[in-house]
């Protein structure tokens, strides 16, 4: 089982992704953290394998928090989930030797696709490297998907959910664009989740009094 830390400022936000991670087989959260000292404390008393790490923190940039981390833990992983699109934010996390870089909003599956590429990275690494293949293995990125469109989608209706989306001034929810498409709620959810990973569509989060915050969906111009 591989141990996770993670580590966001918004509460809600650091509860929705340790339920990602706790779907995906082999994954385990063991805590969570909103700050950066709330991160060195928690990583010194749990010693995760793994810290989703977002960046921008109340009292540290996450770029800057990531040695004091490795301070404590010398072989943690970082995997930086984060809205910071700057390429000094980038440049500066392959610098510090970051696992993988994801970008919010983001989905179950984003997260899912890198959460088990690491795992099949880590698990890659012979107890004994006897040659340059065993390296390869390790380093060898994954294969890329031969089909576009995930199982169980068709283009026209993704067609559809698209036209839905991009004629919508403002953002809609699931339920929304199933009533203007003609098709479930369920299935909606899925074509619009999966114009999220494409980079075409992005989501929100709107917080009610109760219950689960809604995912709001729009176009990306």
């Amino acid at each position: 089982m591989i141990t996770v830390l993670v580590v966001d400022d918004d509460f809600m936000v650091a509860r929705i992704h340790r339920g990602f991670v706790d779907r995906v087989d082999g994954f385990e959260v063991v805590g969570t953290a909103n700050s950066g000292d709330q991160a060195v404390a928690a990583l010194s008393g749990l010693r995760p394998d793994l810290v989703l790490l977002d960046l921008y923190l109340p009292d540290v940039f996450g770029i800057e928090l990531i040695g004091r981390m490795r301070a404590v833990q010398p072989d943690v992983d970082i995997l930086v989930i984060t809205a910071a699109r700057e390429a000094d934010a980038v440049r500066g996390a392959v610098r510090q030797g970051v696992v993988n870089y994801l970008l919010k909003p983001f989905g179950f599956e984003d997260l899912r696709a890198r959460l088990q590429e690491y795992a099949r990275r880590r698990a890659s690494v012979p107890d004994q490297v006897t040659s340059q293949a065993d390296v390869d293995r390790v380093l060898a990125p994954a294969r890329p998907s031969v089909n576009r469109l995930p199982k169980g989608l068709s283009q026209e209706t993704t067609d559809l959910v698209t036209a839905a989306l991009r004629t919508t001034p403002d953002n809609l929810s699931a339920a929304e664009c199933a009533e203007k498409v003609g098709i479930s709620r369920v299935s909606a959810r899925r074509y619009l989740e999966f114009l999220c990973t494409q980079g075409q569509a992005q989501v929100t989060l709107r917080y009610g009094t109760t219950g689960r915050p809604e995912r709001r969906y729009h176009w990306r111009s």
